[in-house]
């Protein structure tokens, strides 16, 4: 069985430069066998002439990349677009999906946890949303924008060049408050090194927390004015499993629906290895990683970002799981 193919969700707001993105993506000299699969609500679709009217469209482009159109439910594209793989009519072993503008980017990472067929042949690589900084405060106002952000393994910031330098600092301040994990690079009109765009491995249960939770420290100064927003939580005691368990398993009872992403990298009181877990929603996987090291300072990190975070209630939580 050959190993699972890569999906990569591209999120962002109407006109933040999705579609400018894929474009490149199906048309550079890279040499990957990229499929990409575009939802019909694009501000402006690629060779639209050619889609036609059947609930799927599937074109072979001339840099060897797929380009599939859909007019119809995500899982029926995914099985389509295997079965076709496994004919060999294309080829492929990368995906990305393009999301709405007006979407919630969780139903389709959700596709890849649920469906147990899907989730053998394909793996989720990691969520990437596109901001445009010369829109930004206005996309902002509405809570999916803002949510597009919290679930995002990577921000890629377009139409740098309209903004000035304070108002990019404020806008980079503001994304760090909604979302501590996700790195910010910058789009030049579709144009990215795809190393930022690929193999982000945001789903991997691993002991990396992502680009910004250590590096990227918030400013308290400023309060938050979106309903999004992210907290990271650490201590060096040790956790007790049972507690632990308990404690998420309530979280999630009463504000799963509320928790975008959460990863945490754990000491376990008797055990020499890190845990790991993390979860989007209600979904949650954890695992044992790599021993600590004699030399590690045995830290557990916790980040977890929410609608609406109910901060009180997960330090207090939190702190308890960690009391002696």
């Amino acid at each position: 069985m050959s190993s699972p193919i890569p999906v990569t969700i591209l999120s962002g707001f109407l006109g933040a430069g999705k579609t400018t993105l894929l474009r490149h993506l199906l048309k550079a000299e890279h040499g990957l066998k990229i499929a990409v699969i575009e939802n019909e609500f694009s501000d402006a679709g690629i060779d639209t002439q050619l889609l036609g009217d059947e609930p799927v469209q599937v074109m072979t482009l001339s840099n060897g990349c797929v380009c599939c159109t859909i007019h119809t439910d995500l899982t029926k594209a995914l099985y389509l677009l295997l079965e076709r793989l496994d004919r060999g009519d294309i080829a492929f072993d990368r995906l990305v999906i393009e999301c709405t503008g007006l979407a919630d980017p969780a139903p389709v990472a959700q596709t890849f946890f649920i469906d147990e067929e899907l989730r053998e042949r394909y793996i989720l690589d990691g969520i990437i949303t596109l901001v445009d900084a010369a829109h930004a405060d206005l996309h902002l106002t509405q809570t999916i924008a803002q949510a597009q952000v919290g679930f995002a393994d990577r921000l890629l910031v377009s139409k740098r060049d309209l903004v000035d330098e304070p108002t990019f600092t404020a806008l980079s301040e503001r994304l760090t408050r909604i979302n501590r994990r996700a790195p910010i690079r910058m789009v030049d009109h579709g144009k990215i090194d795809l190393a930022e765009l690929l193999d982000v491995r945001g789903f991997n249960l691993n002991a990396d927390l992502g680009g910004g939770v250590s590096l990227r420290p918030v400013s308290q100064a400023a309060p938050s004015i979106d309903r999004i927003s992210s907290l990271v939580l650490r201590t060096e005691k040790p956790l007790d499993i049972d507690k632990l368990s308990e404690f998420m398993n309530e979280l999630l009872e009463e504000h799963g629906k509320q928790l975008l992403r959460y990863k945490g990298v754990l000491n376990i009181l008797g055990e020499s290895r890190r845990m790991v877990f993390q979860g989007v929603l209600k979904l949650y996987g954890f695992d044992w990683d790599t021993e600590w090291a004699e030399d590690d300072v045995r830290e557990s990190v916790i980040v977890f970002i929410a609608d609406d975070l109910p901060e009180k209630k997960i330090r207090e939580g939190f702190a308890r799981v960690a009391a002696q």
